[in-house]
């Protein structure tokens, strides 16, 4: 693929994309990439941040006596299951990792979940899962409402057959709006660096400013399975 974007062009000057995963190949082709970040509007949304527990990642409360409604703001983003990565933006992720667990697959999974139910914005469930064992490959998917009215549920799933340099980026929302409009077509291409620290600083700084969370970025060296991750919450903890 010539000409990739960069993840600077497709975030910059967008006021709200919402949640967004991004996994791809280093430049090198060495390592598994992968980023997720979330932002908020309201209250209840802004009052979290990431906290890293062993390989698994997690929401948490900044000011515990401000939650309202945990139930669609607290899950685990990051797991990991055998040889998979799962990287999602809600309690789907459980799902995966049961059903993995069973074994079956990521679409199996998927096909018992929907949007979440927060009408009027029915927003998409994302997910993305890295299969680290033999020959490196990733799948993406978005789950959203079918008319933008919550009538049913459509099921989009992408799977990618690695390239160096070169990423894929799914987010929830096009962009700000009441209600928020519900990501659009197939995953973007990005370019993906070898430098994480760059990278994970790259999507930070054109997240827009106001509502821009927490954000995680891990890369997994192919060979030796060794790890890198970078954390940063707007909110105190890193």
């Amino acid at each position: 693929m010539k000409n990739i974007p960069n993840i600077r062009e497709r975030l910059a000057g967008n006021p709200y994309v919402g949640r967004g995963i991004v996994a791809g190949l280093s430049q090198d082709g060495k390592r598994a990439v992968f980023a997720y970040f979330i932002m908020g509007r309201s209250e209840n949304s802004r009052n979290r941040v990431f906290v890293e527990k062993g390989e698994a990642l997690y929401t948490a409360p900044f000011d515990e006596s401000k939650v309202k409604d945990p139930s669609l703001i607290i899950y685990a983003p990051v797991r990991v299951e055998g040889g998979d990565v799962i990287v999602t933006n809600g309690d789907q992720t459980d799902t995966i990792a049961e059903f993995l667990r069973r074994g079956k697959g990521f679409r199996c999974a998927l096909a018992t979940r929907e949007f979440e139910p927060d009408a009027p914005n029915y927003t998409p469930r994302i997910s993305a899962i890295l299969h680290l064992k033999g020959e490196f490959s990733y799948e993406m998917s978005i789950l959203k409402s079918a008319d933008g009215k919550g009538s049913g549920c459509n099921r989009f799933t992408f799977s990618y057959f690695p390239l160096r340099g070169t990423g894929h980026f799914l987010h929830t929302y096009v962009t700000d709006g009441n209600p928020l409009p519900s990501f659009e077509g197939e995953p973007e291409p990005v370019a993906v660096p070898d430098d994480l620290q760059a990278f994970a600083r790259e999507i930070w700084d054109n997240l827009n400013e106001d509502n821009r969370i927490s954000l995680y970025c891990r890369a997994i060296d192919l060979a030796t399975g060794e790890r890198e991750s970078i954390l940063i919450n707007r909110f105190g903890r890193e």
